[in-house]
């Protein structure tokens, strides 16, 4: 349906020169049903006198906007929800009006007023007791069944931290795993596979800004610090107007914004890593800051051992590995009307291995050196101004920097000096390159016109840098050589992404509610254009007995692709721009599904997924990545198939909290030159998977929490047979043969059944200045061989000389117990 775009495009004789006819009738279409409905939010507006209240919701004690409080006329029953920046709007008629607002966690709290002009009113809540259960009117919040949107899951930073994790890190990425229709790459790892999507089709957004490599120490941790984070969402299906360039998902992770009321501080101390994190008021009342940090220290630890052990007679060394993150963001309210915010986060993974010989003899010396080293790390900024235009309009600008750059290199040189002078010298080297920088402009405005349409709409423009790897090379073979250099690789690509969208939530009756939107997006890479017209729909229909059901259609374009192994999460996967060879990933996705809010705490939803993607990008058999022909040439495009059900059940507040989630689905790839071009099952099709989550706090000092997973295993390629084929000749007329391996299908085995249980114990007390926790707990508790890889061996029968071949399990992670410390002030 979509096409590119050529230069010569009014040109007469190009065969490829004009939009197909079916695009430009999908266009017309699209953009004529969206004006038509948005033209009658604006202006079907009733006689009567109406006014508008609008302000910011916000944490009492910290200044913390909160995101998607519910504001509510208890008189009318009208409502709406405060947006990402805390501001909400509601426009009502003039009347006595009781303003009812309520966020999970907190007091609900009722504003009366009279409302005869606009108003703006600043609501200040307070924290509801750890233990106590807030009695709040149950159809006062926005109910999972109210919402128009499918697909998407907000899981509470508090919930995040109390989930177990792989040596006491609690981690955002693997949080997400847990949810249904979301799986992980392999044992331990941080991937993300959202719906049968590739590791490169989430948007993975902090602060609004991507993140491009969003793992630790290859993939076994992320790259997000959970004691800066103030929420995450997830969003799988159904996909707002606002989002684009990613197919399979989106992940909004928003940093806090520092306490502008009091200075307080949190840290930890794990079998890991350490953290710290500082906030506090700049000017009280008006601005604050955060700064946090974390870093591995055991390579600060054994730092001792490792160069006593290189240590000999004129030899010296050390080698260590350590990553770290950096989180910082200040912001400043200039008035009730203008803030700004300023956001940076780096974070670096370091593996370092330094080698120095000595030997000396009577009138001379030798010396050796060897250097190697392996780095890859993210940087990202944000400047964000928020302005409220009018008491219906807010708007939001915002200019980001986003890198991510891979670096390896390897050195080693040779000297050899008599009676001072330096009589023979070699050194040589090889550093490896790649990596993308982002700069962008965003501009998003919130259009409340009425209670009954929530309309978003802005535009975004986006200059990509892909460095696709490069070699650099020096020589040096003699004193009197200056050296050589040289760089092999491919050049650096520049490409501009532009896109506009626009959204309304339309409440069109009492039971029938709509999000409906277009996304439009261009991509000129080499003076190849290309440009996708996305509609998409959610709709909520409200049943008897407070079922709702619910439909979502959307359509995504992806221009940047990532080249990767499919292996464990290497730093080394290339990302790489949508060419006039390579073209841009295409999917479309329909779901059905019921939603419910069961008694006041649980939320349940059941849907049903389809979804088609075009333009999957793969290795061709037997490419890799460090190859110095043209990446173009190693890459094949095909098609990919997902379909599934998703079962979800979710408690957010109370003493216990947690989920119960549950997929059964497919995921196929389709290839012109892979499997002799039939469909074949994806690496991480996953029949079954089954997640239970949950905490329980007995009191203020004490609360356990608990994970079990189960899921099918990961599809793997083994040879059904082996046989001795012919090699070449040679001069005499003879050949040679060697055993190779016949494979009938891609994919054709499964690994063993994966399942898994973490438990996790905390002890707090309060002290006199601070808080304090000791954390226990246990990774694969009942200590299950859950397999890594599969390896092909033999094994030797001593009495009959025979030798067999056979399969063997390596399984990464046996039970890791773990401990931390931690504390508040």
């Amino acid at each position: 349906m979509q096409q590119p775009l050529p230069n010569n495009s009014l040109h007469p004789t190009n065969p490829i020169i004009h939009s197909p006819p079916d695009t430009c009738n999908t266009l017309n279409f699209v953009l004529t049903l969206f004006f038509l409905l948005f033209f009658h939010t604006v202006f079907a507006q009733g006689p009567a006198a109406k006014f508008t209240v609008s302000g910011y919701v916000s944490d009492a004690a910290s200044g913390e906007r909160l995101i998607g409080a519910t504001v509510v006329d208890r008189r009318s029953g009208q409502g709406t929800v405060s947006n990402t920046y805390g501001f909400y709007s509601i426009t009502l008629p003039a009347d006595s009006v009781a303003l009812y607002v309520a966020y999970i966690g907190y007091e609900a709290q009722t504003i009366p007023l009279m409302l005869h002009a606009n108003r703006s009113i600043n609501v200040n809540m307070e924290a509801s007791a750890v233990l106590k259960e807030v009695e709040i009117v149950a159809d006062k919040y926005e109910r999972i069944e109210e919402r128009a949107q499918m697909g998407r899951i907000d899981v509470p930073i508090a919930q995040i931290k109390q989930i177990p994790a792989l040596l006491g890190e609690k981690d955002v990425l693997k949080a997400l795993q847990l949810l249904p229709g979301v799986s992980g790459g392999g044992e331990g790892q941080s991937g993300l596979y959202v719906r049968g999507g590739g590791p490169d089709q989430n948007l993975i957004l902090l602060d609004g800004v991507p993140v491009y490599n969003a793992s630790h120490l290859f993939g076994f941790f992320s790259v997000f610090n959970a004691d800066a984070i103030r929420d995450v969402s997830l969003t799988k299906g159904g996909f707002p107007a606002r989002f684009g360039g990613r197919l399979s998902s989106v992940v909004e992770i928003n940093m806090k914004e520092g306490n502008e009321n009091e200075f307080h501080g949190e840290g930890s101390v794990g079998i890991v890593a350490s953290k710290l994190t500082l906030e506090g008021p700049i000017t009280k009342g008006k601005s604050s800051f955060i700064v946090s940090g974390r870093r591995t220290y055991i390579d600060l630890l054994a730092r001792p051992l490792i160069k006593s052990g290189f240590k000999s007679d004129g030899s010296e060394g050390v080698a260590g590995y350590y990553f770290y993150d950096l989180n910082a963001k200040v912001n400043h309210r200039f008035s009730d009307k203008d803030r700004l915010f300023f956001s940076f986060y780096t974070g670096k993974d370091k593996f370092y291995l330094d080698l120095k010989d000595r030997y000396n003899y009577a009138q001379a010396r030798n010396e050796y050196d060897t250097e190697t080293g392996l780095g890859w790390g993210n940087l990202t900024a944000a400047l964000r101004w928020n302005h409220v235009l009018s008491p219906r309009l807010f708007a939001n600008a915002t200019l980001t920097y986003s890198r991510y750059k891979f670096n390896t290199d390897a050195a080693s040189s040779d000297r050899s000096i008599e009676n001072g002078v330096t009589i023979s010298e070699s050194a040589y080297s090889l550093g490896y390159f790649s990596g993308i920088d982002d700069v962008a402009a965003k501009v998003d405005f919130d259009f409340l016109p009425n209670p009954q349409h929530y309309i978003k709409f802005g535009g975004s423009a986006i200059v990509h840098t892909f460095y696709p790897g490069r070699f650099d090379t020096y020589i040096k073979e003699s004193v009197e050589d200056p050296g050589t250099s040289a760089s092999i690789g491919q050049p650096n690509v520049t490409a501009g992404e532009l896109a506009l969208y626009a959204e309304d939530d339309w409440k069109a009756t009492d039971r029938l509610r709509l999000n409906y939107g277009i996304h439009i997006s261009s991509f000129l890479v080499k003076g190849n254009p290309y440009l996708s017209v996305q509609p998409r729909l959610n709709m909520r229909y409200l049943l008897n007995k407070g079922w709702a059901l619910k439909g979502a259609f959307s359509t995504m374009r992806q221009y940047i692709h990532l080249l990767t192994n499919e292996t464990i999460g290497l730093p080394t996967d290339l990302w790489l721009p949508t060419t006039a060879v390579v073209k841009p990933q295409d999917s479309w996705q329909a779901a059905l599904g019921l939603a419910k809010t069961i008694g006041k705490d649980y939320e349940f939803s059941a849907e049903a997924y389809y979804k088609e993607m075009k333009n999957v990008i793969a290795f061709r058999e037997g490419a890799s990545l460090f190859q110095f022909d043209d990446w173009q040439s190693r890459v094949e495009q095909g098609d990919g198939t997902a379909y599934g059900l998703e079962l979800f059940v979710q408690k957010k507040k109370g003493r216990f909290n947690g989920w119960v989630g549950y997929t059964l689905s497919w995921a196929w790839r389709e290839f012109d030159n892979i499997n002799l071009g039939r469909r074949y099952p994806y690496k991480f099709d996953r029949r079954h998977d089954f997640e239970i989550v949950g905490s329980y706090k007995f009191n203020d000092r004490v609360s356990l929490s608990a994970t079990w997973v189960y899921s099918t295993g990961n599809a793997v390629t083994l040879g059904t047979s082996k046989y001795q084929a012919p090699g070449p000749y040679t001069s005499d007329g003879y050949y040679y043969s060697y055993e190779t391996t016949h494979t009938a299908e891609r994919n054709n085995f499964r690994y063993q059944s994966y399942h898994r249980l973490d438990v996790g114990v905390d002890f707090t007390k309060q002290k006199k200045r601070h808080q304090r926790t000791w954390s226990f707990g246990a990774y694969n508790a009942y200590n299950r061989k859950n397999p890594f890889f599969l390896l092909l061996d033999k094994d030797y029968d001593n009495q009959t000389g025979k030798q067999t071949s056979v399969l063997k399990q390596v399984s990464l992670f046996p039970v890791i117990p773990y401990v931390a410390y931690s504390f508040k002030f």
